[in-house]
């Protein structure tokens, strides 16, 4: 690991700061590197090979990275570990200087958020909230959908660095607003997986092959990306991960607790919650998301899956 950058004809490196190597935050930060830019990371676990091995520069502490880099990012799992990473012991604010931006591109609490932003706004820095959708893949593939709350100008300031990670990016609005665009996107994520799995539970139970009804369903207006990915993974009965159950529960518990703060019902947003809690409960918390359908299964007594030979 180094701190020498080679040149790029026609391009300006950047010094650029990422906080959390984790599946996504990974590849993410590789994009960055892969285009040239200085980057200076740190992560809480194992540094992954791929970035140990780049020229990317390795620092002890979140405070480091923010001394160093101009822009810092982070990408970790939950509200508490932004909140420690940015304003712990060594944390990314204790580095920062007049004119720097935040990027925060956890799945976290919106309300939080809004309390981050003020925090490092007083420091005279900019923040972003730029949460996204595609999962590891997306991460891998630089395809990631990313919502970005935040002023218009740090935007374009950092939407060219977006680019590099994902391919559909929408300044959704003010701070805290790519947050609520994220949760919204994990509700019908969660809400269409539990429609695909009742119905297919239904097929299966009344006798009918339910990857023939599945493609039959794909041709109408029921079709969807969640049938065609996830009933195809719930007949296979693929639920390795994906996206791990987990993960999806921190993120309705993120639309429940804001919903009950704002005073709005999600009566269905907190049965899939309690479906994945099923899951849970049955050491299913790193199976895929598209495991619901197990739940559903236990409950009516049957499993869908390839017709008998």
């Amino acid at each position: 690991m180094t701190s020498d950058t080679t040149s790029t004809p026609n391009f300006e490196p950047l010094r650029l700061g990422f906080i959390g190597l984790g599946i996504m935050g990974a590849p993410m930060a590789g994009h960055l590197i892969a285009a040239g830019h200085t980057v200076f990371v740190h992560t809480r676990g194992r540094v992954p090979p791929a970035i140990a091995e780049s020229r990317a520069t390795l620092c002890t502490t979140a405070c480091g990275v923010a001394e160093r880099a101009d822009i810092v990012f982070t990408m970790v799992p939950d509200t508490p570990d932004v909140e420690a990473v940015l304003f712990g012991p060594h944390g990314v604010a204790a580095g920062l200087e007049t004119g720097k931006t935040v990027v925060d591109m956890s799945s976290i609490s919106p309300i939080a958020t809004k309390d981050f932003a003020r925090r490092i706004a007083a420091l005279g820095c900019d923040y972003l909230d730029a949460p996204v959708s595609g999962g590891e893949v997306g991460a891998k593939n630089a395809t990631l959908s990313i919502m970005v709350g935040g002023t218009e100008a740090a935007f374009e300031r950092v939407r060219p660095l977006f680019a590099l990670m994902g391919k559909n990016i929408t300044h959704v609005g003010g701070v805290g607003d790519g947050q609520t665009a994220k949760v919204a996107n994990q509700i019908i994520v969660a809400l269409n997986i539990e429609a695909v799995a009742e119905a297919l539970v239904f097929a299966a139970k009344a006798g009918a092959d339910p990857a023939r009804v599945r493609a039959a369903l794909m041709g109408g207006f029921a079709s969807s990306r969640i049938l065609e990915v996830h009933g195809q993974r719930m007949i296979d009965r693929t639920f390795n991960p994906g996206f791990r159950i987990e993960l999806h529960q921190k993120d309705l518990n993120l639309a429940l607790s804001t919903a009950r703060s704002l005073g709005v019902a999600l009566p269905n947003t907190a049965t899939a919650q309690e479906l994945f809690n099923v899951c849970a409960a049955h050491g299913g918390k790193a199976w895929d998301h598209s495991a619901m359908v197990r739940a559903l299964e236990t409950m009516s007594n049957v499993e869908i899956g390839p017709p008998a030979a």
